[in-house]
């Protein structure tokens, strides 16, 4: 089982990117569970008809002992297996320990045995890398880390944050940084700008993704563009993203 983190600045297109990538491996064959760990709790809306499913969190609340992992997997786009963590009500509690709340439950309720998925995604927002956000760099949740950016400043001083965040859990054995997915914003010399970031952080850009306004078209129906527009130039893009993490074979420059 590929257990994969994709860490990203709020606004990056993280859960996008990440909706997309795991319809994509879907269509190449994977099982896959996404578990959105985010608070707004909609990493998987997209894979789930534009629907917003009922949160851990939530659900713990609601069923307390009689929570069952039906209440909250559901199977989306291709059969992704859909979860999403959820946070306290805004104002009141730590997002961050809702999440380790979560976690604790799905291991209770043995989802990855059940499912048995080949490769779990986690979304996690990552302007702040601390507590539960940085649970999945931790205890062996995931393996590999992906951090999304393009080359807006806010957006790489967010992915240096959680570099060194994942440097330090590393020296422990834990989660290891396999690159950049540039989700391009149109900034002069974006490539070359996130290129040499990449390199001040001892990483490299893995893939990357243009702008393309199927990307929208398809959001706005509720789906990924591997749904939407399965045989269009961005779908082909996601797959190849799919195929890298596959494979590890990084792909060129497309821009």
């Amino acid at each position: 089982m590929r257990k994969i983190a994709i860490y990203g600045k709020g606004g990056i297109g993280k859960s996008t990117t990440t909706s997309n990538l795991s319809a994509a491996l879907s269509v190449l064959g994977c099982k896959v569970m996404q578990i959105g760990c985010d608070p707004k709790a909609d990493s998987t809306k997209n894979l789930m008809g534009g629907k917003m499913v009922p949160t851990v969190l939530d659900s713990i609340k609601l069923k307390k002992e009689e929570i069952s992992l039906t209440d909250i997997v559901f199977k989306g786009f291709n059969n992704v297996l859909c979860v999403e963590a959820g946070g306290p009500t805004p104002g009141i509690g730590c997002a961050g320990r809702g999440i380790i709340t979560a976690f604790e439950k799905l291991e209770e309720l043995k989802a990855f045995e059940t499912y048995q998925p080949d490769v779990v995604i986690y979304d996690v927002l990552g302007d702040v890398v601390c507590g539960g956000f940085a649970m999945p760099l931790r205890g062996g949740y995931a393996e590999d880390v992906l951090i999304v950016t393009s080359g807006e400043m806010m957006s790489l001083y967010a992915a240096s944050n959680i570099a060194s965040a994942v440097s330090q859990f590393r020296s422990k054995g834990y989660a290891r940084l396999k690159g950049l997915i540039l989700n391009a914003k149109g900034v002069d010399n974006e490539y070359e700008i996130v290129g040499k970031a990449a390199g001040e952080i001892d990483t490299e850009i893995i893939h990357y993704i243009p702008r393309d306004g199927s990307v929208q078209k398809a959001e706005n129906d509720g789906k990924t563009v591997v749904e939407a527009f399965p045989d269009s130039e961005m779908a082909k893009i996601y797959m190849s993203l799919a195929n890298t993490i596959l494979t590890g074979k990084t792909q060129a420059q497309t821009s």
